[in-house]
């Protein structure tokens, strides 16, 4: 495991290696209970007025409980490929898709905060009793209707597939497994009626202008030289 380690990174496994993992890990430790405490105090809290949240195209979107499977899947789907740049010191990438997430994810509970929304998609009944319907009722009864505009599910997946297309560590298969696993999950938020098509599609207009801040801008691009030059400076 360790000879594999090195040759994937080029890096020896030593104090310097841990050092550097920790120091990129640290956005992460900061952020991740900051959010988590954010979301769980807003979930809790009853807010007297909830704006409603309703399209036309949601009314024509069926129900199917199969997709709660890619839903599910998206919880190891962005955090494993967060990681996986971060341990294979790909600190450019790694800086840009962190940076992406979680400026969405702030900007997400910021409008939750501010102006809370809810939507009254979920089904009544369940059409079937299944193993599938048994776990969408599981995500029904641990995350309430409420806070869901725009879809972090959706923002933070095509964050992951934009930051797979930018990585040199995908080859193209790679690429399209990740990009149909991700497609899938934006499909199930859907489908299982955790979210409206106005969550999905301002999701996606929001990941477009964050693409371009991230991925087209000089101040991040000088950022990430920065930091690459740091643990380099460390290594060498």
């Amino acid at each position: 495991m360790k000879k594999l380690y090195e040759e994937w990174t080029g890096r020896s496994m030593n104090k310097e290696t841990f050092r550097d993992l920790l120091k990129l890990a640290t956005p992460i430790f900061i952020y991740a209970p900051i959010y988590l405490y954010w979301f769980i105090l807003i979930e809790k809290h009853k807010f007297s007025h909830y704006a409603v949240i309703h399209t036309v195209v949601d009314d024509h979107i069926p129900f199917v409980e199969a997709f709660i499977i890619p839903y599910f899947m998206w919880f190891a789907y962005v955090a494993l490929t967060l990681l996986f740049f971060m341990l294979s010191f790909d600190v450019e990438d790694y800086y840009k898709n962190f940076f992406f997430l979680a400026t969405g994810m702030t900007i997400f509970l910021i409008i939750s905060t501010l102006f809370p929304n809810m939507h009254n998609l979920r089904p009544a009944i369940m059409p079937r009793d299944n193993v599938f319907t048994h776990l969408v009722q599981f995500i029904y009864s641990t995350d309430t209707p409420t806070n869901l505009w725009p879809s972090i599910h959706v923002y933070n997946s095509i964050g992951t597939m934009i930051a797979v297309h930018h990585s040199k560590r995908f080859n193209k298969v790679g690429v399209i497994i990740m990009d149909i696993i991700g497609s899938l999950i934006i499909l199930s938020t859907l489908f299982v009626k955790q979210h409206s098509f106005y969550d999905v599609i301002t999701a996606f207009i929001m990941a477009i202008i964050f693409y371009i801040v991230f991925y087209h801008s000089s101040f991040m691009e000088s950022f990430c030289v920065r930091q690459e030059e740091k643990v380099a400076v460390r290594y060498n």
